[in-house]
């Protein structure tokens, strides 16, 4: 089910009297109970979107609807309990806890966010137990990890008990595993807790794997939204990231570089091994080509090339480099 939609939508900016449209006539759909990954090249709209979905900034034509109603005509309470928003921006609050970041959620619900009943308490003790940070709930925000951190504020987010939850960037400052310990997270909660929750990544690898839809958005394609191997198989990806120094690997979900191919072998043999010693042979500059001069055949714990094993790459590409 649609929980928000949009209807001819154009976002951009409006100053002095002059319009800067960055994407026009969006239709567009999020789900409950899905994670939806936002992908697109810098300068395509993407934090812009956000904010105005969130409703933060005004649409410059059409309109977003939440369950029907038109976001621009809600109050800022009534959106409060429809929009949860993590920014990218690092949160610093002196001497607060967990706890108190994840009670600040609870506002829209309650006239004052430290008086707490029993229920409340109960359920914000849930939501930081719901992204595995129970054993820092009294821990200063300053004494976590950026991992931890980022947990936090999706605790809040949950902690605010809306429909939608809409993450600019959650990923950006954090290293290979937190990224992924965070993605997973993400969409375990969007299934488990039945929100739409919305996200902007440049994780292309992690959405691919994460999101159960992707909108991706380009200036020359506006939003292209589908199932992320959709998207691979009708080509959306290549478009969206067309660049001479690069192209997206269908085979792989990676980008990969356009070396300078100047030589040529033929390679056969296992194929679990294939694929990265494909990727040396490009550095290196060779291209593949069936019965070229130079036959490399890739063996299950090495190589061989004139009937000589070879047991690195290092080594194989040096013997390569006495063929030119």
């Amino acid at each position: 089910m649609s929980i928000l939609t949009t209807q001819n939508l154009s976002i951009g900016y409006s100053k002095k009297g002059k319009t800067d449209i960055i994407q026009s006539d969006l239709q567009l759909s999020l789900r409950a109970g899905e994670l939806v990954c936002l992908i697109g090249p810098n300068g395509s709209g993407k934090s812009t979107l956000l904010r105005t979905l969130a409703g933060l900034q005004k649409p410059l034509a059409g309109k977003t609807k939440i369950d029907g109603d038109e976001t621009a005509k809600l109050s800022q309470h009534e959106k409060a309990l429809l929009i949860a928003l993590v920014l990218t921006e690092r949160v610093d609050i002196e001497n607060a806890t967990v706890y108190n970041i994840v009670s600040l959620g609870r506002h829209p619900h309650s006239s004052w966010w430290g008086n707490m009943s029993e229920e409340e308490d109960a359920f914000i003790h849930e939501v930081i137990a719901m992204v595995h940070l129970e054993h820092k709930a009294h821990s200063f925000l300053s004494e976590l990890s950026d991992g931890e951190r980022q947990r936090a504020m999706i605790a809040k987010a949950l902690a605010q008990d809306t429909p939608i939850i809409l993450l600019d960037e959650p990923t950006a400052h954090l290293d290979l595993p937190n990224r992924v310990e965070i993605m997973l997270l993400l969409h375990k909660l969007a299934h488990k807790t039945q929100k739409a929750i919305l996200l902007s990544t440049h994780e292309l690898d992690l959405a691919l794997q994460a999101a159960d839809r992707i909108w991706l958005i380009s200036a020359e394609h506006g939003v292209e939204c589908g199932v992320p191997e959709d998207l691979v198989f009708n080509g959306s990806f290549n478009r969206a990231f067309e660049s001479r120094a690069y192209y997206f690997n269908a085979a792989n979900g990676n980008f990969s570089m356009n070396y300078p191919m100047t030589k040529s072998v033929w390679v056969s043999g296992d194929k679990t091994r294939m694929y990265w010693t494909l990727r040396a042979l490009a550095r290196g500059g060779y291209m593949v080509e069936q019965n070229a001069d130079i036959h490399i055949l890739v063996t299950e714990d090495g190589w061989q090339m004139d009937n000589k094993n070879i047991s690195t790459i290092e080594e194989l590409l040096s013997k390569l480099n006495d063929y030119a």
